[in-house]
C-alpha cells in the first residue's frame, strides 16, 4: 500500500506511522514543578542525537506536566526504563494533576541529580542529568500548529549502576531496555548481538 502521509488516507484503523519507525527508546522524563512536586513521565518521541556533546531531545504533544517544569527550570532527567520497571512506568503515565508525583504513584524512589535539582528513578539501570538548550515549536507543513513541542538537552552527567558494567562496557543484554513500538506495542532488547563495521 500507499498513503500520503499529509492527509493521512490511508484506510486502516489506526495510523501505522509510530509502528513503522520503531523500535523507538523512551525517555523517562523526571522534573521539578514550582511547588517542588517531582514529576516523571515516559516519551516515545526521545532519542539520543550526537555524542560530542552528548545531546537527547525529547518532543512532547502539547504543555503538559514535564514540558511547562522544564521550561520553567531549564533542567531534567531522564532515567532509562529496563524492562522489569515496564509496569510502573506505565503507571506513571497516568494523566494526573501537577500536585501527584509520578515516582510516588509509581511507588518508585527518588535518587537527587548531583548537578540539577531533579531526582531521577533509582531503580532504573541508568539515568541522564540534562541542561535545556532549546524548545522548539513543531509546525506541520504549511505551518498550522501541531501541539507538538521538541526539548534539546545536554546531557551533563551520567549514571550508570555498577552491575551493568563489565570489563569497561556497558552490558546492552543486562540493562534490558524497554522500547516502544506502535499502538499499544513494546518489546526489550534482551536479544543483543554485535556486528562489526566493514574496513573497507
Amino acid at each position: 500500500m500507499f498513503y500520503d502521509s499529509r492527509t493521512n488516507e490511508h484506510g486502516l484503523p489506526h495510523d501505522p506511522f509510530k509502528a513503522l519507525v520503531a523500535p523507538r527508546p523512551i525517555g523517562w522524563i523526571s522534573s521539578k514543578g514550582p511547588d517542588g512536586v517531582s514529576n516523571l513521565a515516559p516519551y516515545s518521541f526521545f532519542n539520543a542525537i550526537s555524542s560530542q556533546p552528548n545531546l537527547v531531545m525529547f518532543s512532547s504533544n502539547g504543555r503538559k506536566d514535564s514540558l511547562t517544569n522544564v521550561a520553567a527550570s531549564g533542567e531534567f532527567a531522564c532515567s532509562l526504563v529496563s524492562y522489569d520497571l515496564k509496569d510502573a512506568m506505565n503507571r506513571s503515565s497516568a494523566p494526573v494533576g501537577a500536585d501527584v508525583s509520578e515516582f510516588e504513584l509509581a511507588g518508585l524512589t527518588e535518587a537527587p541529580c548531583k548537578l540539577i535539582d531533579v531526582s531521577y528513578v533509582a531503580e532504573a539501570p541508568g539515568a541522564l542529568e540534562c541542561r535545556v538548550l532549546e524548545i522548539l515549536p513543531l509546525s506541520k507543513y504549511d505551518g498550522i500548529d501541531t501541539g507538538y513541542e521538541m526539548v534539546l538537552g545536554e546531557v551533563l552527567g551520567i549514571h550508570i549502576r555498577d552491575e551493568f558494567i563489565e570489563d569497561g562496557l556497558v552490558v546492552a543484554s543486562r540493562l534490558n531496555l524497554l522500547a516502544r513500538l506502535g499502538y499499544m506495542d513494546y518489546s526489550s532488547a534482551g536479544d543483543v548481538f554485535s556486528l562489526d563495521r566493514p574496513k573497507s
